[in-house]
């Protein structure tokens, strides 16, 4: 991660930081869903969506707006890529980003519970 004051916004920062914490919950013992290991290949860029997507769902759970960062451009023509190939991609990847994000929020709420007790 970038240093905090690399960002213009502080929203940003946290936007990347939780984009990177969505990455971390493909091991197998978190949400196991690592689907691609090369930039560029559809896989790859399943899990950025995936990870984008899980970004956007935990700002919105914490009440941070966000705007499109300027690195999804990048991606958006392997976005569409993606989902022209698979009609069902963006369910399949909303549906692993929610899982991420809810594991994500879960384990920080047990955290925060077992250190009130």
């Amino acid at each position: 991660m970038p240093v905090f004051g690399a960002f213009h916004e502080n929203v940003a920062y946290y936007s990347t930081l939780v984009h990177e914490h969505t990455h971390y919950t493909v091991k197998d013992n978190r949400c196991d869903y690592q689907l691609g290991k090369r930039f560029g290949d559809n896989a790859y860029a399943a899990e950025e969506l995936i990870a984008a997507l899980g970004a956007a769902f935990t700002c919105a759970h914490l009440g941070l707006s966000t705007e499109p960062c300027e690195d999804h451009a990048q991606y958006i023509q392997s976005w569409l890529r993606v989902l022209k190939a698979d009609s069902r991609a963006i369910f399949t990847a909303a549906s692993k980003a929610q899982h991420a994000t809810d594991g994500m929020i879960a384990r920080v709420e047990t955290s925060c519970t077992e250190r009130a007790a």
